[in-house]
């Protein structure tokens, strides 16, 4: 199955498998779905698969997720990029954290007929800042 022939949905579930591996602490799910040369770029630095999967020695690392908003651009008949946004939970000690959210790009390319994830970069979202509010005044503090 060539690249431009895929739907979006395939790479989406290809991606949601890597977050519930993730979050069922399943490191052999992840492995099987990563590239053995995959490269992950995240705000902590560079990561291999051994890294992603590495994660999961001590159980799950993420409580729920979603994902938002996914685009499709297929670059060759064996390689796609899935870009989204991701927002998520992540377990910290077994407990719930705070609310995360990242813009995540994705490189899945087809090998000896199926697809693994190649490369991955999750970048922050940068949340704006909040304006001061107008005063009772209608003037803005100072």
């Amino acid at each position: 199955m060539d690249a431009a022939a895929t739907d979006i949905n395939t790479f989406i579930e290809l991606e949601t498998q890597v977050w519930e591996a993730l979050r069922n602490g399943d490191s052999e799910a992840d492995t099987r779905l990563l590239a053995e040369d995959f490269l992950g770029v995240y705000p902590s630095g560079f990561a291999g698969r051994s890294d992603h999967a590495g994660q999961l020695a001590n159980g799950p690392t993420v409580a729920d997720f979603e994902l938002h908003n996914p685009r499709l651009v297929a670059l060759s008949d064996n390689d796609v990029l899935l870009a989204y946004r991701a927002d998520w939970h992540r377990l910290v000690r077994g407990q719930r954290g705070a609310r995360e959210s990242m813009y995540i790009s994705s490189l899945w390319s087809q090998r000896s007929g199926r697809w693994v994830n190649v490369f991955s970069q999750d970048s922050p979202v940068e949340v704006p800042e909040v304006q001061a509010s107008p005063t009772a005044s209608g003037a803005a503090p100072t």
